[in-house]
């Protein structure tokens, strides 16, 4: 399979099945978030509730672009995906793995609302960190832009739930008349019809956007391990064509060359040089070329790294003079390079199909099983009070928003705690901080503080555990 012989094609589909359940794991675990609120508020049954929230979840995975996956994939640079010795990437990979679904499991198993995005991440940047320890290491080890941009996304979004649900329902106690939506549900007894048709809708969105976000985190793994372990078939797309690479590259070769250098900063004058120096080698290699199968495997890492140096440097020039008239390009000419270099990066950031399906059924089915611990905590145990309908409206609108948003902007979100934030800001709204169970609101800001911190020193021991047993 792949080339790879008996052993090492056993590792893979062990890894792929790994990958698959990590994402069944998140199912189950963050389905809570999608359906406490109609089951609470009696506005499905909780088998009706899971299954439509799964077929969401499942819809979403193939809607939502794969922006989050290549932001995870490209948290690690090339360097440590495509390492020449396979067996060092196993032990990425099993480190990865291994981390991310013991913490999940453990946390759901203790009806914790713990983040799928904070435990795949914090996996990753444990990794990352542990291999600038590694004595012959001599790359970056984290891209620290893109751990700051997510970094900063996992800090703000439970904050804006919060504080955009307390704001939410305050409006529609101002603004709604009809006080039926305030009050708490009767037990067995269905909401009227119109406020069954908004949770509905609302359970809809976080299902979908759900499945958009989080299921991208399961493709980014899959794409991790695949380029990891036999990047000669991955590191590049190889449904696309070499022919067409070649034009592309000499497009943004055509485009680069307009810059006036002489205008550039001492640091992108190397970058421009940098740049055009990468374009040349690609071009060597695509040269004539009709399939990738026709070009080395070892040609190929180069190419991905090339790709992806190729567009950041490139995006960092016209970043740093933006508005400014020192390149020497029209305001068309710049969006016609850039639009240039986004095409050239989709040579590298890509997902097959067959990996879109095995995430989102994963993802679809693990949201059917397993979600009744985190259902009660959520429903029951973050306000005093029950949920009334207007609170489980609110929260989840919220939620949806921000994973909406987050995901068109290519930022991993966790589900869990922008909605359970926002059921807290919904309780304080028509009670204050007393109408809140401080205990539970304890449990959860704890797993969310000390998800990141045990998850990258348990990843990042494990890595290193590994490269010293497969050397």
């Amino acid at each position: 399979m792949f080339g790879l012989d008996l052993s090492l094609t056993v590792l893979l589909l062990i890894c792929i099945l790994a990958a698959c359940a990590f994402e069944f794991i998140n199912g189950f675990h963050d389905t809570a978030n999608a359906v406490a609120t109609v089951i609470y508020t009696n506005t499905l049954k909780p088998m009706t509730a899971v299954i439509w929230s799964g077929m969401w979840n499942f819809i979403g995975v193939f809607a939502g672009g794969i922006a989050v996956a290549m932001g995870i994939l490209n948290l690690l640079p090339t360097e440590v995906l495509v390492d020449n010795n396979i067996l060092h990437s196993l032990s990425m990979i099993l480190a990865l793995i291994i981390t991310a679904i013991a913490w999940n499991l453990w946390t759901w198993y203790y009806g914790l609302p713990c983040s799928s995005s904070h435990t795949l991440l914090g996996s990753i940047f444990g990794v990352g960190i542990a291999y600038l320890l590694l004595p012959d290491s001599q790359a970056v080890a984290l891209n620290w832009n893109k751990v700051q941009d997510v970094g900063l996304s996992l800090l703000i979004s439970p904050i804006f739930g919060f504080a955009a649900a307390l704001g939410l329902m305050a409006l529609l106690m101002n603004v709604i008349k009809n006080k039926v939506i305030f009050e708490e549900p009767e037990p067995g007894t269905p909401p009227p019809f119109w406020i069954r048709g908004i949770l509905v809708v609302t359970c809809t969105l976080v299902s979908f956007f759900h499945g958009s976000n989080d299921g991208q985190k399961g493709v980014g793994l899959m794409m991790i391990i695949l380029i990891g372990i036999v990047p000669a078939y991955f590191a590049i797309d190889h449904s696309k064509s070499p022919l067409q690479l070649n034009k592309q590259i000499a497009q943004v070769e055509r485009m680069v060359s307009l810059i006036d250098i002489s205008r550039l900063n001492e640091e992108d004058q190397k970058n421009h040089e940098l740049v055009l120096e990468k374009i040349a080698a690609l071009k060597v290699i695509t040269d004539s070329k009709t399939s990738f199968s026709y070009i080395p495997d070892s040609s190929q890492f180069e190419m991905r790294k090339d790709i992806l140096l190729v567009a950041k440097k490139t995006d960092e020039i016209l970043k740093r003079h933006v508005d400014k008239p020192l390149l020497n390009l029209s305001k068309p000419e710049q969006k016609e390079l850039k639009l240039a270099v986004s095409v050239l990066k989709t040579y590298t950031e890509y997902a097959p199909f067959w990996v879109l399906l095995m995430i989102s059924l994963s993802l679809g089915l693990g949201t059917m099983v397993g979600w009744k611990r985190i259902v009660v905590t959520i429903g029951e145990k973050i306000g005093n009070k029950h949920l009334t309908y207007a609170q489980g409206a609110s929260a989840e609108l919220v939620a949806a928003s921000t994973i909406g948003v987050s995901t068109a902007f290519g930022l991993p979100v966790s589900t869990t705690h922008v909605l359970s934030s926002g059921i807290a800001g919904t309780m304080v709204s028509t009670g204050g901080f007393g109408n809140l169970q401080l205990g539970t609101v304890k449990n959860i800001l704890i797993a969310w503080l000390v998800t990141l911190p045990i998850t990258m020193l348990l990843s990042g021991t494990l890595f290193l555990i590994f490269r010293w047993l497969l050397v």
